[in-house]
């Protein structure tokens, strides 16, 4: 998920829909903007590893807001979950490091995802559909690793 935007509404919906799917992990490509709205992530089952965006002014609320259930960082956030290395920023990555399978990021509202070359490269959407006017968010398999980009 991306740019929520303080939308109560719809981070409710994208955590109900993570719980629902079992999800292992959720990534957060930034524009969380408030801790209030950081708070609603609690109601996951599942982890939260999330970067800084450009509207994420208080950053030391938003961190102590998501130690209770995951990380919030500075871009890049470099990970491995389960099998593969994923690689995180809230702006479009020209090229990722050597050894990434996934990308993530988000800043442009605008969902998409495809493939270069052997790498994943996925931005969910905006969470918070203020911009585009329906709010997305991007479920991957890990294992057949198809990306399906669900409205809310």
């Amino acid at each position: 998920m991306s740019d929520s935007h303080d939308n109560l509404t719809a981070i409710r919906k994208a955590v109900e829909l993570f719980n629902r799917l079992n999800c292992s992990l959720v990534v957060h490509a930034g524009d969380v903007v408030a801790p209030f709205a950081a708070r609603e992530l609690k109601s996951l089952k599942c982890p939260v590893k999330a970067v800084f965006g450009n509207c994420d002014g208080e950053k030391a609320g938003l961190k102590a807001a998501f130690e209770e259930f995951g990380e919030i960082s500075e871009a890049p956030l470099i990970f491995t979950h389960g099998n593969l290395r994923f690689y995180v920023s809230h702006y479009p990555v020209d090229r990722p490091p050597a050894g990434i399978d996934v990308v993530v990021f988000g800043h442009t509202h605008r969902a998409q995802f495809n493939r270069d070359g052997q790498v994943i490269v996925v931005n969910p959407g905006e969470t918070c559909g203020w911009v585009k006017g329906i709010s997305t968010v991007a479920v991957l398999d890990p294992v057949s690793l198809v990306v399906d980009i669900i409205p809310l």
